[in-house]
């Protein structure tokens, strides 16, 4: 058994979860003597039908509970250190159709819980815990059932837990770690096996269905976000949906994919060739890429500032797009004017964790400055943190042809080498990586050409 495999028989750390976050509000001056309230995601039933809807479990909740049930909720009392399990009770209506719920003694065994009781019971539980006329109740107000009261509570504080639990969630733990090693090395299967269809596929859904099964049949029943499955000129869609476009006279495929596993995500792109063998144009792009995230991964250690490595993924990219040919002119000139980013607009990379764009990251959305805009991570990112490397380079029109009419800008790229490049539609390549004190762990073994 591996490491990975023997670090998961245990219990997901959710007590160890509700201390970090209870430290985190009462070191910012906010009153110990409370109670943390959060509560799961709630079945949803499908309009006009009889059904519920897919669910997907709430991650505030599941980071202090380990807990994937619906209809669940979950208190820790903080001076008194107990951390309590709310499961729905027995309906033997619903066991009819669905078998056996989980029991309290089962919960009680599997979760790393101080106490289970029927979700009937919460709100009792909350009277219980509220005499006290200096009692506090912490909860997320969006995520509160109308039919929870905090009567007996002096004081209901509902501004910090969401970002107290966001800032606890950079840091990973090693069983969260684990968690994301594992959900790697599912989807590492599933793209080696969507590689080898390819060789045969005239569909991008081939490619797309071969990666799904393959998570699915290795325990991954859930992905950490709709797969990219692009091909040709599609390649230069960041967030394309389609992936049921014929392969016929393209050039390269881009995966963009990951599983989920036990709630953690995998996110990884590979970008490799229809036919096997990548064009003069695909290699030389390729290797820019292979090389702008090499050379950042030797930035990488505790407390990096994000934005010098996301800068230096540009320089890089400067470079080896003027020794193409593409780019013309002063490097210095072409940094300055943001030409680049007309070529890999994105951010660096983004945290990974329970979602895929994970918490934590203070992106700036309203900045002004083109290279930092859509940068998700800004800052110094701590030991602990599990980070994507993800540069790219593309080639898209509705980019690029702004940049080309205007003079002062266009001065800087060769037309006529551009115009070879078109077809090749963008190459990017992702890793997820663990953040240490003084480097990094790679935790993404998936195959590279």
């Amino acid at each position: 058994m591996s490491l990975t495999d023997t670090t998961l028989k245990q219990k997901y750390p959710a007590k160890a979860h509700a201390r970090r976050v209870a430290k985190y509000l009462t070191d910012r001056g906010l009153p110990r003597d409370g109670v943390i309230y959060l509560e799961a995601q709630k079945t949803v039933m499908v309009e006009d039908d009889d059904q519920a809807m897919h669910f997907r479990q709430r991650r505030y909740f599941f980071y202090l509970s380990g807990c994937k049930l619906p209809d669940a909720y979950v208190t820790y009392n903080i001076p008194q250190d107990i951390l309590t399990l709310f499961i729905p009770p027995i309906d033997p209506e619903s066991v009819i159709w669905a078998g056996l719920p989980e029991s309290k003694d089962e919960a009680l065994q599997r979760y790393d819980v101080d106490n289970v009781l029927y979700s009937n019971e919460v709100n009792a539980a909350l009277a219980a815990y509220g005499p006290s006329a200096s009692t506090t109740v912490y909860a997320i107000p969006e995520q509160i059932s109308e039919h929870i009261t905090f009567l007996p509570f002096a004081q209901t504080e509902f501004a910090s837990l969401k970002t107290a639990i966001d800032e606890c969630r950079v840091v990973k733990d090693s069983y969260e770690v684990a968690l994301i090693r594992k959900a790697n090395e599912i989807s590492t299967l599933a793209h080696i096996e969507a590689a080898k269809v390819t060789l045969t596929a005239s569909n991008e859904q081939e490619i797309y269905g071969a990666f799904i099964g393959t998570c699915i049949s290795n325990g991954a029943h859930e992905q950490a976000y709709h797969s990219i499955c692009a091909s040709g000129t599609s390649c230069s869609t960041l967030h394309y949906i389609r992936n049921d476009q014929p392969l016929r006279q393209r050039l390269n495929i881009l995966l963009d994919a990951g599983a989920e596993y036990e709630c953690y995500c995998a996110d990884i792109t590979r970008t490799f060739p229809v036919n096997g063998s990548f064009t003069a144009e695909s290699q030389t792009i390729y290797n820019i890429v292979d090389e702008m995230q090499s050379s950042c991964f030797k930035m990488l250690k505790a407390n990096v500032r994000w934005e010098d490595v996301h800068e230096n993924a540009h320089w890089v990219a400067i470079r080896g797009l003027k020794s193409a040919g593409i780019l013309v002119g002063d490097e210095q000139e072409i940094f300055d004017k943001r030409i680049s980013v007309a070529f890999m607009p994105h951010g660096l990379g983004h945290y990974l964790g329970m979602d895929t764009h994970d918490t934590g990251g203070h992106a700036q959305y309203d900045d002004e400055d083109t290279m930092f805009k859509y940068l998700r991570v800004r800052g110094n990112v701590p030991a602990g943190a599990v980070i994507t490397v993800e540069p790219g380079i593309y080639f898209c029109n509705f980019i690029l042809d702004p940049v080309l009419e205007d003079p002062e800008l266009g001065k800087y790229i060769d037309k006529q080498v551009l115009e070879r490049y078109w077809a090749v539609g963008g190459v990017r390549i992702e890793d997820d990586v663990h953040i240490t004190e003084n480097g990094y762990e790679n935790l993404t073994d998936t195959p590279k050409l």
